[in-house]
C-alpha cells in the first residue's frame, strides 16, 4: 500500500551549502539519507516530497555546520499481509518467479502459482503448467495476494512472498476464464431454479 508519511528529523547543513536555498539543501540531504531505505514501521521509503525546515539552526563547538529541525513528507510503500497487488514478472528462476510490486520484487514460489505440475524454463523466461497449458513469462502482468512480509533495515533485506493459488488471482487471461466459469455456473443455477419453479407451478 502506498501512502504519504510526515516525518521529523534534524539535518546538518554543511558550510559549503550555506549559500544554497535552505529547503533545497535540506531536501538534498534527506533524499540521500532516506530514499531507498527500508523502515520496519513505514516500509520502503520511495521519495522525499515537501520539506519544511526551521530557518534558525544550532551550532556545535568544533563543527562548522548548522543543525536544523525539519518536517517533511515521504512517499512510502508498505506491503500488508493479505493485500491484493498487481505486478509484473521481472525474472524466472528454477524455484519460481520474481514479481515487481511497487518499488520492490516479491517471490512467487512455484508451489504458490497453481494446483498443477509446473516446469521452469529459465533460458526462455517462462513457467509452463503441464495439464492446463497455462504459462507465465517475463513481462506478464499478474494479480497476487501478499502472504509473507519481512522487512529489514537494508534494501537487500526486504522479503515478500506472494501467491496466486486463490480464486481470481493470476494473469488477466486466467481471471477472465474464472469469471466466465463463475458466470456460467450462476446462469446454470438460475436455469435450474426456473425449471424447478415451472414444475412446481
Amino acid at each position: 500500500m502506498f501512502s504519504i508519511s510526515t516525518l521529523v528529523d534534524v539535518v546538518r547543513i554543511p558550510p559549503n551549502m550555506f549559500n544554497d536555498d535552505l529547503n533545497k539543501a535540506a531536501t538534498s540531504i534527506l533524499k540521500e539519507k532516506y530514499e531507498s531505505m527500508i523502515n520496519s514501521d513505514l516500509g520502503y521509503i520511495i521519495m522525499i516530497m515537501d520539506t519544511n525546515i526551521e530557518s534558525v539552526g544550532k551550532m556545535i563547538t568544533g563543527d562548522g555546520g548548522t543543525y536544523h529541525k525539519v518536517e517533511f513528507d515521504a512517499l512510502t510503500f508498505y506491503p500488508k499481509l493479505q493485500e491484493i497487488v498487481n505486478g509484473e514478472i521481472v525474472d524466472i528462476t528454477d524455484f519460481g518467479a520474481f514479481v515487481r510490486i511497487g518499488p520492490t520484487d516479491a517471490l512467487l514460489h512455484l508451489s504458490q502459482v497453481m494446483d498443477d505440475y509446473l516446469r521452469s524454463d529459465v533460458k526462455s523466461g517462462i513457467i509452463l503448467a503441464n495439464q492446463s497449458g497455462k504459462t507465465l513469462k517475463i513481462g506478464s502482468g499478474i494479480r497476487t495476494r501478499i502472504t509473507a512480509v519481512s522487512l529489514g533495515k537494508a534494501a537487500t533485506m526486504g522479503k515478500i512472498g506472494i501467491t496466486c493459488r486463490q480464486p481470481f488471482l493470476g494473469t488477466e487471461e486466467w481471471i477472465n476464464e474464472e469469471l466466465k466459469k463463475a458466470e456460467s455456473n450462476i446462469n446454470d443455477k438460475k436455469e435450474k431454479i426456473k425449471i424447478k419453479k415451472s414444475k412446481n407451478g
